[in-house]
Formats: C-alpha cells, sequence, structure tokens
C-alpha cells in the first residue's frame, strides 16, 4: 500500500484498527489463507465514509469482509485492503414486528434474538455461519425460507460515501444473488419484517432445523458452506456422489463424505488443496452428466 494513503488511515482510524500482513486465515471458515497486506476494523459510518473514498481515489483494491463463511483467500493472500464492519455496525434494535441491525451481526444472532421476542420468519437462518450482510449479498436461504421474504428496507453507502433508502422489492433478490453483488454499493443496515408468533413453537422450529444442520452437514471439519450453486432442477450433492466423488481428496481437501455438496478442510488443506478439487469435480461432473457446476464460494487473491 502507498505509504501516504496508509498514513491517512492512520489519521482517520484509531489505534489497533489497522492490522498489516494478517493472516486470513484466521478470518474465515475454512480456516485457510495467506496475508491479507492491509487489514481495517471500521467501527462507524463516519470512517467508512473517509475510508472507502480514500481507497478507491488511491486505486488500492480492497474487499469487504463479513464472518468468511463463503470465502477461499489465496495461499498467497490478499495484495489490497480488507474491511472489516464492527462497532455500530453490529446494533440490533427491536420494535414490533421490526428488526434493524447491522450489516456485521450474525445472522444466526438476529434469529435468536427474534425466537426470543416471539417473532417469527427467521427460522431457516438459525444454522447460517454468515453476517446479515454476507447474506443480504447472496441472498441467504435454507429450508424453504430466504432473505428475500423478510426485508423491509436496507441502507446502502455508494463508493462515494452517499447513502440509500432501498426497500426490499429494489434489492433485486434472486437464487445466491442480489443487486448489491452486482454493484460497488455496501450494505450498512437492514430492517427485517417479521409476524407475531409462539415463542416456544419457534425456538422448537430452530432446534429441529440445528438438528437437521447436524446430521447432514459436515459442520465437524471447516469448511465455506455448500461448494457449488443449485443446477436448475438438480442437486449439486446428488450429481457429486453419482459420480462416485463421495470422500475424494486432493492434498487436505475433501469431498465430505456425510454430504457431497460441501468441500471440507479435512486436514491442513490449502486454498490451492480446494481449487484443485474444485476443478475435478467440476470436470467429472460435466463430463458425466453435462452439467456444470458453478461454484457459489468466493475466491479472492490469485489462483491458477
Amino acid at each position: 500500500m502507498n505509504s501516504q494513503v496508509l498514513e491517512k488511515l492512520h489519521e482517520i482510524l484509531p489505534e489497533g484498527s489497522i492490522l498489516l500482513h494478517e493472516p486470513m486465515k484466521k478470518h474465515t471458515t475454512f480456516r485457510i489463507g495467506g496475508e491479507a497486506e492491509v487489514f481495517l476494523e471500521i467501527e462507524d459510518l463516519a470512517q467508512l465514509q473517509q475510508v472507502l473514498p480514500l481507497l478507491i481515489e488511491a486505486e488500492e483494491p480492497y474487499f469487504l469482509l463479513g464472518n468468511g463463511s463463503n470465502l477461499l483467500v489465496s495461499d498467497t493472500g490478499y495484495q489490497g485492503t480488507i474491511l472489516h464492519l464492527s462497532g455500530e455496525f453490529t446494533d440490533v434494535l427491536i420494535r414490533d414486528n421490526l428488526v434493524t441491525v447491522g450489516a456485521g451481526v450474525l445472522l444466526s444472532t438476529v434469529a435468536r434474538m427474534a425466537a426470543e421476542k416471539g417473532l417469527t420468519g427467521l427460522e431457516f437462518a438459525a444454522g447460517i455461519p454468515g453476517t446479515i450482510g454476507g447474506a443480504m449479498v447472496m441472498n441467504a436461504g435454507a429450508y424453504g425460507g430466504e432473505m428475500k421474504q423478510v426485508v423491509k428496507t436496507a441502507m446502502l453507502m455508494s463508493p462515494e460515501g452517499d447513502l440509500m433508502s432501498v426497500s426490499g422489492e429494489d434489492m433485486a433478490f434472486g437464487y445466491r444473488t442480489s443487486r448489491i453483488k452486482h454493484s460497488k454499493d455496501i450494505l450498512l443496515s437492514v430492517t427485517l419484517e417479521l409476524a407475531q408468533g409462539n415463542r416456544d413453537d419457534i425456538l422448537t422450529t430452530m432446534q429441529e432445523l440445528a438438528l437437521k444442520r447436524r446430521e447432514k452437514q459436515p459442520l465437524e471439519y471447516p469448511s465455506a458452506g455448500s461448494t457449488f450453486k443449485r443446477p436448475e432442477g438438480n442437486f449439486a450433492g446428488k450429481l457429486i456422489m453419482d459420480c462416485g466423488l463421495r470422500g475424494y481428496q486432493v492434498g487436505g481437501a475433501q469431498v465430505a463424505e456425510k454430504h457431497c455438496g460441501f468441500v471440507i478442510n479435512k486436514n491442513q488443506a490449502t486454498a490451492k488443496d480446494v481449487s484443485d478439487l474444485m476443478k475435478h469435480i467440476q470436470q467429472v461432473v460435466q463430463k458425466e452428466t453435462g452439467v456444470l457446476l458453478e461454484k457459489e464460494i468466493i475466491f479472492l487473491g490469485d489462483f491458477e
């Protein structure tokens, strides 16, 4: 990073908010990844409105990090700046059936808080490991529910620092996509519209879904969740299993035996192990079935 930019960052951010050569394996659920050149903790809107235009003007590459639950970082790391939202971006406010939550809050935390207030609609999210920000980018969903169903409004910030309130309808949610997946806008907070329900029934449903997850998904190993998007009219995991790839391994990366839709970090896998395994899966499945699996995981950094 340009030394002048780094100097300006020190003027904007408090001591301890700027980390250099930060190991990204500490910040992804895969527990894989080299060092980020610069890692910034952003605690409030004023900081973000100064930092982002500074990076853009200096043409410094940046990446907005949530919980790192859908991310594979290269073994050589990321030659750019990681922005991680904390502080006021982890606030939650519940009023009647409306839940306003910052982009840095874990989706599972919001689901539990809503359940305790007897609010229904987020049961599907109880076991999803990402933040609200990541969930909005990907329109996260499970067990018949998705973010699209509960978003009332979202507060976004443009790269220039301008704020805009966007309705749920205008978020352009689709299968694992949204308006902000294809723009440079950053989600600051979202207001969810839930419904009144029975607290005990909601908590029971969440416990049942959590049990189902533990039984069917390899949660005992580091991973980034579903590795590939669901092909139309089929399931990625079934195609991979039918092609005889259950348990197939490249280095320390493995197709999970419990659920073939997951690639896991079985034994100190590298990013290259995971990437090579994913390429092999794509080649075999396409050859055997004619279906080209599209990766769901975001790749960050340099890959061959």
